[in-house]
């Protein structure tokens, strides 16, 4: 996620931290400063970072959890709404996904037990003064803890409960109409969310709209395993490509651009092995600055990497949509290359599948040297 600081690195998964995270500890420092002078402010902030600091450790659960099954997660952020883990990918049984899906809140329930085993006593009261500083810093915690875990299992994407409707769901139905009614539960009540806000309180109105989008993605995403479910990546690559010589020019990039419908230009050595690749984007921004005998390797995004053409392709969707790049290279065992992937392969992959879901998809792709 773009505008994040690195913080620190806990077992090859990296915290970070948001700007806008930064600016919500200065937005609630100013104003407990207003109402309470510097005291008020030390113990406002205090508590925000100790507050986020449970939900890292709410993600580590996840986290953790997720390691078990063979899922990496590279990063966590801290958001003001929150923390994200990126897990690299979600588990296809249902009982896994279940297991990494509460053991998120299953950790705030324990902070918060833990916490309230020292203060000796709960009062439901101080649930709704969480922001009192009269209300001692342990209380408001696990208070704060109760609240995070009772939250996140709202059955609503993408909160936890809405991963773990879906994997009850998926022990009865097949994952896609799993995942369409646990959207449409998460999307349902993400307009609640948002007619409630219309009432007083605009920040729940933020809150649906994040929650809907949010659902939505997970549709889009479930709908692009599905559609790769049983093909190759080189079922779904771009044959008929432009390539760009390593020792092209700017010249020639443009040149390639115009003459063709391509928006990504891969960039090979002298025995059409990939080495970089060279956006639509890459070019404009070259042509600001650059004269036209600027070469091609000077602006174009290396190292990339590679995918084969007859790996699975739904096992590599997640880590294809999740790089910068809008497109990657497709070699062969050799490492030449043989195709290009892009996100609107897929895009139109989806299409077919869901107009004729018996589509059979070629077996082969003709192999060709571009140039």
């Amino acid at each position: 996620m773009r505008w994040s600081l690195t913080i620190g690195r806990f077992g090859g998964t990296a915290v970070k931290i948001h700007v806008t995270f930064l600016l919500l500890l200065a937005w609630i420092g100013f104003s407990a400063w207003q109402q309470g002078g510097p005291a008020a402010a030390r113990d406002s902030l205090v508590f925000i970072i100790l507050l986020f600091v449970c939900v890292v450790l709410h993600e580590f659960g996840h986290i953790l959890v997720a390691r078990r099954y063979g899922i990496q997660a590279p990063e966590v952020t801290l958001l003001p709404i929150g923390g994200v883990a990126s897990l690299q990918s979600m588990p296809e049984k249902p009982s896994q996904e279940f297991a990494i899906a509460i053991a998120g809140p299953a950790v705030n329930f324990v902070i918060a037990i833990v916490l309230l085993l020292l203060v000796g006593s709960f009062n439901s009261a101080d649930l709704a003064r969480l922001d009192d500083p009269r209300v001692s810093l342990v209380a408001r915690l696990a208070d704060a803890n109760l609240f995070l875990a009772v939250f996140n299992l709202i059955p609503a994407f993408p909160m936890d409960g809405g991963r773990v409707l879906r994997a009850l769901l998926a022990m009865k139905l097949d994952r896609p109409r799993a995942t369409r009614i646990a959207v449409s539960i998460g999307q349902a009540f993400a307009f609640l969310l948002g007619f409630l806000g219309l009432f007083g309180n605009p920040l729940l109105i933020f809150v649906a709209i994040f929650v809907y989008v949010a659902a939505a993605g997970e549709a889009q995403m479930t709908a692009i395993h599905e559609s790769a479910r049983g093909l190759a990546i080189g079922q779904a690559m771009e044959t008929r490509f432009a390539s760009l010589a390593a020792d092209a020019r700017l010249a020639d990039a443009v040149d390639a651009l115009l003459a063709t419908a391509q928006h990504e230009f891969p960039v090979v050595d002298a025995f059409n092995k990939p080495i970089g690749l060279v956006t639509r984007e890459d070019i404009f921004a070259a042509l600001k600055n650059q004269d036209r005998d600027a070469a091609v390797a000077g602006f174009m995004r290396a190292p990339i990497e590679t995918l084969r053409a007859e790996a699975p392709l739904d096992a590599t969707v997640d880590s294809f949509l999740q790089q910068e790049a809008p497109a990657v290279c497709v070699v062969d065992r050799d490492g030449v290359l043989v195709g290009v992937l892009g996100r609107q392969n897929l895009a139109e992959m989806m299409m077919i599948k869901s107009m004729r879901p018996d589509w059979r998809f070629g077996r082969t792709r003709p192999e060709r040297s571009a140039s």
